[in-house]
C-alpha cells in the first residue's frame, strides 16, 4: 500500500493543486471525511467548508471550497471545485460587504430563482466568513 495519497485540485479555470499528500479532509455534503491511502472507493458532493490537506507535520493548507464534487479511489482523491480560494487570503472586510449586500438581495428577490441564487450565495459567504475567522 502506497503511504500518500495523490490529490488533484482542479477548479473550472485551472488545475490548482496536484501532488502527493498524507491526508484530504474534505467538507461533503453528509459530512467531514478524511482520504487516507488505501481509502475505500467513494463519490460525494461537497458542501461549501474548508478542505485541509496535510502535507508532513506543519499545519494543513486550508482552502475554502463554494461547492462541488470528490471522487476517491485507493491511492488517488480528486476535487472538481465550483471555485477554491485559500483560507489565508480571505479578507473579513471584503467578506462582510459582500454578505450584506447577498442579503439585500434575497430581502429584495421576487422570483424563486432570485431567492435560491440570494440565499445559496449568503449560505456561501457565511461559510466563508466563518473559515476567515480561524
Amino acid at each position: 500500500m502506497a503511504d500518500k495519497v495523490k490529490f488533484d485540485l482542479v477548479s473550472p479555470e485551472r488545475q490548482l493543486l496536484s501532488e502527493d499528500v498524507d491526508m484530504v479532509v474534505v467538507p461533503g455534503t453528509e459530512g467531514d471525511f478524511g482520504v487516507l491511502p488505501g481509502h475505500a472507493p467513494v463519490i460525494s458532493t461537497i458542501r461549501p467548508g474548508v478542505i485541509e490537506v496535510h502535507k508532513g507535520t506543519g499545519a494543513p493548507d486550508r482552502i475554502f471550497l463554494s461547492g462541488g464534487i470528490c471522487e476517491v479511489s485507493a491511492n488517488r482523491c480528486t476535487v472538481l471545485a465550483d471555485d477554491a480560494v485559500e483560507v489565508a487570503t480571505l479578507d473579513r472586510a471584503s467578506l462582510e460587504k459582500r454578505l450584506k449586500d447577498a442579503e439585500e438581495d434575497l430581502a429584495d428577490a421576487k422570483t424563486d430563482l432570485e431567492q435560491h441564487k440570494a440565499s445559496t450565495a449568503v449560505a456561501v459567504l457565511r461559510e466563508m466568513m466563518q473559515a476567515a475567522g480561524r
